[in-house]
């Protein structure tokens, strides 16, 4: 759970909504829109472009480079959210920037040459509807392209290089020797005190492999089973309704308990940003519930609740608090002197990296409140994160068949293999196995990846909520590894694959890809279209394979089990995988509606806590004293959704006599049940 932000896997499923009724909307206006073509520009190294744009404008200018350099741009929006797309001097596009800043704040953006020629810059406005805005851009850096690894990595890490920004720190190891270590940007920017390979960040889920680690080390010492009920360590969840079926350590180790998600839980009851949050409050609302998602072992659903538990056990098979465990077992033998876990949010840290948020054109204290461990909640650096790995390869600490059961993925019940091992992931890229996780809390952002095969390692750890990890990790990869590398790179250039017009509409239909939220897939001819529930713009997708296509840089994939006659549709951003289930959604007039039928007062009591819903402006509006008031938009006879992801979708329950009893509230990982009161 997060205190002034989402939590990584959290800000992802926002970012997912956002990018529904967003992102899509603005693929399918580039396409529908003819845009005025209203400037361009011969731009040199030393002047500076002021322009006014309109959301019915593109602007164009050109640069002048030799071959082999490589240019920084800096782009400052006044109340104007821009994205700036790159072509090379035979007018091919190279890459698209636009950071989720909004209307103010810069943009960087990165060119490096190939050839000699005019490169061309695009600026255009994201919103249809936007008003107008200024922008003004001018050259920071321009100079011949790195050669070396190290130098490409300072190359692409040079847009952090600043006195007035957060930034950056990575650390990358290969054959247990240091490659590159270094920090970019501030830790504080109120001290002016730089970022170094030795400052500490939290890291967020990052610490859910050494949690895992920590119940193997407690399994080797014979103290414990992976294969042991949760409810041997944890008895207040005797009440807990598992449907028959036994959660073990191992279910949540890998993401199948189908326990409900501790931030969900905690913004349904009203928990703001700012609130202090420990272990303990985690740890209640956890064990108040009642029923679980989903029949144990029978998907995959990433819960940060999971590990909050396994942390407790560790403290109550080893009888000693999860912090000094760590320290003792694995922090203190590895040597890493910088790390531990935060289990009292007002303890001071030394060398601590500050977390930030945009705010107009600069920045503002993205607050972390909370203190609770397992789950998330350790403090380290990048340096550390090294050792950590190295570990892996030396077995300092541990042995060979538990760092096998860290690196092996897991199986469903049906025998279905899912990516998640035990506290990591593993994938392939571009034909080499990489295990790794990513971490988010608050502004901290942060991202741990070995390749084994290789004996690499890269850790990387930012203080921006902005930053995205993903967005220089593996060009890192490519920059030390590129002679190991052998899959092809997927391009956003439109392949001619031939697909029968009945393979593409067996793919059509409605899919739920998180509570509330449905993509509807319609073809024409040999094209498949997206059209979402909070969008109605179609957006064309563009295959690269008969049942994969793309979307920007987002992968829709369409897949059928053996026991299934339908298909399922799974949804790729990033390192995050959606699947969502085909449903049948029926005509529905939201017109005849009466709102008014489903006001009153709803009870929880697994979360202790009300919702009253009211009309407000002829729509129904469900309060809470003290969440902001959440407006619910008719969907299907008594289903309504709204835009908030703790409360995405509602489902109002009648008995016999047809009278509203209850309702579910659907967030993004728990369904909770509250009953009306007379």
């Amino acid at each position: 759970m997060n205190s002034q932000k989402l939590s990584f896997i959290k800000r992802t499923l926002l970012l997912l909504i956002v990018f529904c009724s967003f992102f899509l909307l603005s693929l399918s206006q580039a396409k529908a829109q003819q845009k005025k073509d209203i400037k361009n520009y011969i731009f040199t190294e030393k002047s500076t472009l002021k322009n006014d744009i309109s959301a019915n404008q593109k602007h164009h200018c050109k640069i002048q480079l030799k071959e082999n350099q490589f240019l920084i741009l800096k782009l400052e929006q006044q109340n104007a959210d821009v994205i700036i797309t790159t072509y090379d001097s035979e007018n091919n596009k190279i890459e698209s920037f636009d950071s989720p800043n909004g209307k103010f704040g810069t943009e960087i953006i990165l060119l490096t040459s190939t050839k000699a020629g005019h490169y061309t810059l695009e600026v255009e406005m994201l919103e249809k509807n936007a008003e107008a805005g200024k922008y003004e851009l001018f050259v920071k850096t321009i100079k011949p392209k790195a050669i070396t690894p190290n130098e490409k990595i300072d190359e692409l890490l040079s847009i952090y290089d600043n006195s007035d920004t957060p930034g950056v720190a990575v650390s990358v190891t290969k054959d247990g020797k240091t490659m590159y270590q270094k920090g970019f940007g501030m830790a504080n920017l109120e001290y002016n005190i730089p970022i170094s390979p030795t400052s500490i960040f939290s890291v967020a889920s990052v610490s859910k492999q050494f949690t895992a680690f920590s119940i193997l080390l407690l399994e080797a010492e014979g103290k414990l089973s992976l294969d042991d009920d949760i409810k041997k360590y944890i008895p207040e969840l005797e009440h807990l309704n598992t449907f028959g079926k036994t959660i073990t350590l191992r279910n949540l180790a890998n993401h199948t308990s189908g326990i409900r998600e501790q931030s969900d839980l905690l913004y349904l009851a009203g928990v703001g940003f700012v609130d202090v949050v420990t272990n303990e409050d985690a740890f209640k609302i956890v064990t108040r519930q009642k029923e679980i998602n989903f029949e144990v072992g029978s998907q995959y659903e990433y819960c940060n609740s999971a590990f909050m538990l396994l942390a407790k056990v560790v403290e109550r098979v080893s009888g000693k608090s999860f912090s000094a465990f760590t320290k003792e077992k694995i922090f203190t033998p590895l040597n890493m002197k910088n790390s531990f876990f935060l289990d009292d949010a007002e303890r001071i840290i030394k060398n601590r990296v500050y977390s930030y948020s945009p705010f107009g054109s600069g920045y503002q204290k993205s607050l972390l409140n909370y203190s609770i461990v397992g789950s998330t909640g350790l403090c380290t650096t990048v340096e550390d994160l090294s050792l950590w790995a190295l570990n892996f390869e030396k077995g300092i600490v541990g042995n060979t068949a538990i760092f096998d059961k860290m690196q092996t993925k897991s199986k469903l019940n049906n025998g279905e293999e899912i990516s998640y091992a035990l506290g990591q992931e593993i994938k392939n890229y571009k034909g080499l196995e990489v295990i790794f996780h990513g971490g988010g809390d608050a502004g901290y952002r942060s991202y741990l990846l070995r390749i084994p095969s290789q004996n690499f390692t890269l850790a990387i750890a930012g203080n921006s909520e902005t930053f995205n990890p993903l967005s220089i990790a593996y060009k890192i990869v490519d920059y030390y590894l590129k002679n190991e590398l052998t899959a092809p790179k997927i391009t956003e250039v439109k392949e001619t694959i031939n697909i029968k017009n009945e393979i593409l509409k067996s793919y059509q239909g409605n899919y739920e890809i998180i509570a509330g939220l449905f993509f509807t897939i319609t073809s024409n001819s040999d094209t498949l279209f997206v059209e979402t529930s909070d969008n109605n713009q179609k957006t064309e997708l563009y295959p690269i394979s008969k049942n994969e296509f793309m979307m920007g840089n987002y992968k829709l994939s369409f897949h059928k089990k053996e026991t299934e006659k339908d298909f399922y549709l799974k949804l790729t951003i990033s390192d995050f995988e959606y699947n969502g289930k085909k449903v049948f959604l029926k005509s529905f007039d939201k017109s005849n509606v009466d709102v008014e039928e489903y006001t009153g007062r709803y009870y929880s009591e697994e979360l202790g806590t009300s919702y009253i819903f009211r009309v407000k402006d002829n729509k129904l509006v469900a309060t809470h004293n003290r969440n902001k008031d959440i407006e619910l938009m008719p969907f299907q006879q008594n289903i309504f959704t709204s835009n908030q992801w703790f409360f995405r979708k509602v489902e109002f329950i009648r008995n016999e006599k047809l009278e509203i009893i209850a309702c579910k509230v659907y967030s993004a990982r728990a369904t909770i049940l509250f009953k009306k009161e007379d």
